[in-house]
């Protein structure tokens, strides 16, 4: 928004000062991302800027480190890149098995917390529910809990009932922490939603199924898909909750940089850092897009 004619120079000032402050409160929270994509490119073994990078040296920049991800646990990294190459790192490589395990548990973990987050907050969006605050503080509790504790429950719950370290409850725990964004953002989109439309459809003959699938759904699917990429977000970024319940074997990307710097720091890791904070800048203008269509959708934005 442009500063109107008539400012005073009192007015300019401030409008100018409010501007730089917000600019450096964003550089503080986003400079230790700015300043791992650029380290993810040394070619030295080093988490620091060598020489080389800093003369813009073109020999101080390599890819090395993300071609230690799809080699690294291959049993012959060094051979010809072919088709048994490409076999022996799906199958064998560590932070391909990683990146696997982690995507297909935040699959299904996105599946059942969207599922049970959207049949939450259709139930809390109703006028009539009794007991509707304290259900929704419930409800969203595990974002709020400390995630170790969250995390010592789940592990001796799981421990009685025979869920503890296998994928099952891993999906199961990752699903518990993604509900609560489901709910949050669902509930905020029915807060606009006309209920009219609703009664018109069941004055029409049209049972509840079908009007949730026809009418409902569609106008508050951007709100459902902003919840289940937060979910897969969460899961896909917990490690806390991994390590107390998962195995030995069941590696996620989260864990296996947790042992990267735990038993040998390499710059690997910042290259698989650099790669989800790409991931999580898509998703994040997903939702961005999301909400704004959900906006116009509701008639909140122009069209």
């Amino acid at each position: 928004m442009p500063i109107p004619a008539y400012a005073t120079p009192l007015e300019r000032l401030w409008r100018h000062a409010f501007r730089l402050v917000c600019a450096l409160v964003l550089l503080f929270l986003i400079a230790p991302i700015i300043i791992i994509i650029p380290l993810s490119f040394n070619a030295e073994p080093y988490f620091t800027f060598t020489a080389r990078m800093l003369a813009l040296d073109p020999e101080g920049f390599s890819l090395r480190w993300y071609d230690k991800l799809l080699t690294f646990g291959m049993q012959a990294p060094e051979g010809p890149r072919d088709l048994a190459w490409w076999l022996d790192s799906w199958h064998n490589a560590r932070w391909v098995q990683a990146a696997k395990n982690s995507a297909i548990i935040g699959f299904f973990a996105t599946l059942v917390a969207t599922t049970l987050g959207t049949l939450a907050a259709l139930g809390l969006a109703r006028p009539d529910m009794p007991w509707r605050r304290t259900i929704t503080a419930i409800l969203i509790s595990p974002m709020i809990v400390p995630i170790i504790i969250t995390a010592t429950g789940l592990f001796f719950f799981y421990s009685m009932t025979g869920l503890s370290g296998s994928y099952a409850g891993i999906i199961l725990a990752h699903a518990t922490l993604g509900i609560p964004f489901v709910i949050i953002t669902v509930t905020a989109t029915l807060t606009g939603f006309d209920r009219s439309l609703t009664r018109a459809a069941a004055s029409l003959g049209a049972t509840p199924a079908r009007t949730f699938f026809r009418i409902t759904m569609p106008l508050i699917l951007p709100g459902i898909i902003s919840g289940a990429l937060f979910a897969f977000v969460t899961s896909f970024d917990e490690v806390v909750v991994v390590l107390f319940i998962a195995a030995p074997d069941q590696q996620t990307i989260p864990r296996q940089m947790w042992n990267g710097i735990r038993e040998q720091i390499s710059p690997s890791i910042l290259a698989i850092a650099t790669i989800l904070v790409v991931v999580s800048i898509l998703l994040l203008t997903t939702m961005e897009l999301l909400r704004r269509r959900s906006e116009r959708m509701r008639g909140l934005a122009p069209q």
